[in-house]
């Protein structure tokens, strides 16, 4: 007991101290669950879950809207509440987040509105416990993930709100004053921190002000030597303006980044499944959404070129995933359920996507080379450009019993000769793949 004791103090002496520099805080290690886990999904949800009209950003832009279909005087807090997240049942989203096949989930504490859903001591009468639900949003899911899957429970948080008067009065002082950062925006990180225990802190909202206004680096330093997720928290880019693809954990670069060549730092794309919103709307119809094989196709490219994917939805004001949601989540999972091992804790391989054959992504693990292959070639015969084949060259398919034979092509590559099957044979609808041991 003695001895192990002595360990643990020694262990702890020689951790890491990460100084509130850009320059100490780059060089920390990413977690290694992060990079194992390749898919998390992002979930928008707050006051603009109400009106579900145009974007999460609906009280920028709300104006023309409100004109037409709420009465003079309506105020945007007059939605708070209507926020009411009746159907809200964590027990059921932790389920359908388990079945999408997902390693973390990132929700929202906090969007640009302000309103925060946990009950914050430092967003009076805004947030989900005062106004709205009168419920801890935060706190039920993170109960929820923990006690019934195997996610990783992480939070995004907006930095910036835009009409607090402490930010606006900040800004207008053209950032020499910090009312806003120090009575609200770090209060309130610090506060998510030490009740919730995120696993990841998504950063956003950062965009107006330098890192020194947010005192970015001083958080992170203390996230990093003395929070309770020191050890396991993963964080973004967005920490100030010009941040973005230069300083924090794994980059985001952008909404939406998906740069189809290999990165040099870890890096994810943050991505939507309704292509016009982060939020719930009630005017999207079936084209604005992703379908499968887009989804899909987002997924290996992304993870060839050594990224994670982020995959958002918007549940509703009164608290349901909607089955469209619900339907892409659940597919993924069974696509995921056979094809997996081509996904999570892989590497990218020497090449990315192949030479010869169009959308073809490759990933790595151990001894196999995966081939993602997102169209079935009509010949029934795929070549493919890039791996070379050896004497111990084994060829076969994810979720099929039977090996592939194959024949080496002159030069470079090999010719695979695809299952003779139906389609509700195969074992998967939307791509396949190719697991090849002794190539090169």
């Amino acid at each position: 007991m003695g001895l192990l004791l002595l360990l643990s103090l020694l262990s702890a002496c020689f951790q890491p101290r990460y100084a509130p520099t850009w320059d100490s805080l780059d060089q920390r290690p990413l977690p290694s669950w992060y990079d194992e886990a390749k898919f998390g999904i992002f979930m928008h949800w707050g006051v603009f879950s109400v009106p579900s009209f145009g974007s999460e950003w609906f009280w920028w832009d709300w104006k023309d809207f409100m004109k037409r279909n709420y009465p003079p005087g309506f105020r945007y807090a007059d939605f708070a509440p209507m926020f009411t997240a009746e159907w809200y049942n964590p027990l059921q989203w932790a389920e359908v987040l388990q079945a999408s096949g997902a390693k973390y989930v990132v929700l929202t504490s906090k969007h640009h509105e302000g309103f925060t859903n946990w009950p914050s001591k430092y967003s009076w009468n805004w947030n989900s416990v005062d106004n709205g639900p009168h419920r801890d949003l935060v706190g039920e899911l993170a109960m929820a993930i923990r006690n019934n899957s195997d996610l990783h429970f992480g939070l995004y948080y907006s930095l910036f709100e835009w009409f607090h008067p402490l930010y606006l009065k900040d800004k207008q002082n053209k950032w020499t004053t910090q009312d806003y950062t120090k009575d609200v925006g770090l209060a309130e990180l610090y506060e998510l921190v030490n009740a919730y225990h995120p696993e990841v802190v998504w950063s956003d909202g950062d965009w107006e002000a330098p890192y020194t206004y947010w005192n970015s680096t001083n958080f992170l330093a203390w996230l990093y030597n003395d929070s309770p997720v020191k050890d396991t928290v993963v964080t973004n880019d967005r920490w100030g303006s010009g941040m973005l693809c230069h300083h924090g954990g794994y980059y985001t670069c952008s909404d939406r980044y998906n740069p189809g060549v290999l990165q040099k730092h870890k890096w994810e794309n943050c991505m939507t499944i309704d292509k016009k919103s982060w939020g719930f709307r009630r005017e999207a119809t079936l084209a604005d959404y992703l379908d499968m094989d887009d989804l899909v196709k987002i997924l290996a490219e992304t993870v060839s070129c050594g990224g994670n994917l982020l995959m958002n939805i918007g549940p509703t004001h009164d608290g349901r995933i909607v089955p469209i949601f619900e339907e892409r989540l659940r597919s993924m999972g069974k696509w995921l359920q056979v094809n997996g091992d081509a996904i999570y804790a892989t590497k990218p391989w020497r090449a990315q996507n192949d030479t010869r054959e169009s959308g073809v992504w490759y990933t790595s693990k151990n001894d196999s080379v995966y081939a993602i292959v997102l169209d079935w070639p009509n010949s029934g015969q795929l070549t493919l450009g890039v791996p070379r084949s050896s004497p111990t060259t084994t060829v076969t398919m994810l979720g099929w019993a039977a090996p592939l034979k194959w024949v080496a092509v002159s030069g470079s590559g090999i010719t695979v000769q695809m299952p003779t099957a139906s389609s509700n044979q195969l074992p998967c609808q939307w791509a396949w793949v190719i697991r090849m041991k002794g190539v090169m």
